[in-house]
């Protein structure tokens, strides 16, 4: 069992785990925004130049029931909601692709920039002696 703890331990405490924790909090957060850009500012533009349709209010009813307090239940297939639905996920596919295309733009271009070229390494003392030997026997054989 305390291995089972220590393997967890180790998971968890790993880099990625973490910034996939941290990336699935703020796309939470991304999408309450966008959920509110899509249902308040984008439909009812939408919904106006439509002649003021409201999808989020569109379904289809399939069936009601009249409560024993008077109060009506619907069973609907909420359409509009999925059309807003649709659109949210446009707008956050859309938002995704151009973070993407910044990121990969980014490393494109710092993969561009050449590297500076490594300085020859200077010869150790054997190979300078050895050198002079070398080129003393080819002026004696010259």
């Amino acid at each position: 069992m305390k291995k089972f703890f220590a393997e967890f331990k180790e998971f968890v405490s790993k880099g990625n785990v973490i910034d996939m924790a941290v990336g699935v909090v703020i796309g939470a957060a991304f999408k309450s925004i966008v959920d509110s850009l899509v249902n308040d500012i984008i439909m009812p533009v939408v919904g106006w130049l439509l002649g003021g349709l409201d999808f989020s209010s569109y379904a289809i009813k399939l069936s009601e029931k009249i409560a024993e307090d008077g109060s009506v239940a619907v069973n609907a297939i909420l359409y509009g909601k999925f059309i807003n639905t649709i659109i949210s996920f446009i707008i956050i596919s859309f938002c995704l692709f151009c973070v993407v295309k910044i990121v990969n733009g980014l490393r494109k271009k710092k993969e561009e920039e050449p590297a500076p070229e490594p300085e020859e390494p200077k010869p150790s003392n054997e190979e300078v002696l050895l050198t002079e030997i070398r080129d003393l026997l080819k002026e004696k054989a010259n």
